[in-house]
């Protein structure tokens, strides 16, 4: 497999995140995408590159804004993004956070026809915090307090 991931608790997200692995959606490029989360939704968004397209998905319905999964890479055989999510999103040392439809096995309760997985390599200097502890630090995983 290669990763672990789950659906969030939807109006929990807050805060500000860089995604530093392009992703090809549609064959579009978008690169140097960063987001900004209010109680779950996506209430501002921009992209170095692909913006257009960016702005279009989260435009596709009621549900694309708001935040569907969150997963963690757990994969360290794979090393670089070779530019197919499938596959980046099991890099060892990533999270990806999905937009759009969730997955009911997991809790999840929104509907999209979206389901974009954007994902923010952590191996040099990120950090993943869940209710203030933090989880990986350097794409690590560290021990609970």
């Amino acid at each position: 497999s290669g990763e672990i991931f789950s659906g969030p608790v939807e109006s929990s997200a807050e805060g500000r995140i860089r995604f530093s692995i392009p992703s090809s959606p549609a064959g579009v490029e978008v690169d140097g995408v960063e987001l900004v989360f209010s109680k779950g939704v996506v209430v501002e968004a921009r992209a170095e590159r692909g913006d257009e397209y960016l702005q279009q998905a989260l435009a596709t319905d009621e549900g694309a804004r708001k935040l569907a999964e969150v997963g963690i890479g757990t994969n360290f055989g794979i090393s670089r993004p070779i530019g197919s999510i499938l596959f980046d999103e099991k890099i060892g040392g990533t999270v990806h956070l999905a937009l759009g439809r969730s997955y009911p096995e997991t809790g999840g309760r929104n509907e999209s026809a979206l389901h974009w997985d954007l994902i923010c390599d952590l191996r040099e200097g990120g950090r993943l915090t869940a209710d203030g502890k933090a989880l990986l630090i350097d794409g690590k995983f560290v021990e609970p307090d």
